[in-house]
């Protein structure tokens, strides 16, 4: 998949769940894409250049990363 894709795609979720409160909106974003993406997409986004990311989307997947890194 596109990186840009993956970019645009973090950041709808993020944005869709802004309105619950920061706190919230990034442990239901890294919730979401813990759940829903494989994998490989997950790899991709890690990867990627996150400066691209909404704030609440960057902190929902450097969150997300931290827990694969633990796990």
């Amino acid at each position: 998949m596109d990186d840009t894709k993956l970019i645009r795609m973090a950041n709808q979720i993020a944005t869709n769940l802004a309105a619950k409160g920061e706190a919230v909106a990034v442990a239901e974003t890294a919730e979401h894409i813990g759940k829903f993406w494989d994998p490989r997409m997950k790899a991709a986004i890690f990867a990627d250049d996150l400066t691209r990311l909404t704030p609440i989307a960057r902190a929902a997947i450097e969150k997300l990363k931290a827990q694969v890194s633990a796990a």
